[in-house]
């Protein structure tokens, strides 16, 4: 794959694709789980480190370790995966200070790209072309506190903002928050239940009782292979 000249994550100067360094835990092809990409198969890019301690967090093992690669040992993987969709997700992956010119390079190899991350992490300077899944942390999580407000503006169409919900009251708290914090048009939300802990109908039975117009998901690949890392 060529090399090419990178703007840097502010458009202050070019990086050279070779300099750039990112710890990856796995790379992988699946299904994608979630979101509006599911069911498509899925070359996975999971960054290392994470500064959130979410409590249900079920990607744990991404917190610490992981190898050290080059952005063009990474883009050459991605390339040979066989797949037109990939997802760069962690942990939390804009941790790192590569991960945005890794997503300006998948999108300039003509990759779909999708960016799982939470709503802690500032969004800006990621690629316009990037699908944002943007997890929007609910009570529940024990990390309400980290969701940053400036966030939500800079969503745009063909972005998702995600609640995972543990119970009732995450439930009617994620509600009261989509309709405050007035999203841009195009911007889907999803509901999601927390893996073993809601029961995806209670949850499902409630946005049908209430008329939500949001999306019902469930994680697709853990009902296909259970907590399996890879997967």
């Amino acid at each position: 794959m060529t090399s090419t000249p990178l703007r840097d994550a502010r458009g202050s100067g070019v990086l050279d694709p070779a300099s750039v360094r990112l710890r990856i835990s796995e790379m992988f092809v699946s299904l994608q789980g979630e979101a509006a990409q599911v069911g498509w198969p899925t070359a996975f890019v999971r960054l290392t480190g994470c500064p959130l301690r979410c409590r249900w967090c079920d990607s744990e093992y991404a917190f610490e370790g992981g190898e050290a690669l080059m952005l063009p040992t990474i883009l050459d993987w991605v390339g040979r995966s066989g797949v037109r969709h990939v997802c760069v997700t962690g942990g939390e992956p804009l941790a790192q200070p590569g991960c945005r010119p890794l997503l300006g390079s998948l999108c300039d190899a003509g990759f779909a790209v999708s960016l799982e991350t939470s709503g802690a992490m500032d969004i800006v300077g990621v690629d316009p072309r990037v699908a944002i899944v943007m997890d929007w942390k609910a009570p529940g999580s024990k990390e309400v506190e980290r969701n940053l407000p400036g966030n939500i503006p800079r969503l745009q169409a063909g972005d998702q903002l995600k609640f995972v919900l543990a119970d009732r009251a995450d439930f009617d708290w994620a509600w009261d928050e989509v309709a405050r914090l007035d999203l841009a048009p195009g911007v889907e939300v999803l509901f999601s239940p927390v893996f073993g802990e809601l029961e995806p109908r209670m949850l499902a039975d409630w946005i049908v009782a209430e008329r939500l117009p949001v999306r019902f998901q469930v994680q697709l690949h853990k009902l296909l292979w259970g907590d399996q890392p890879g997967r």
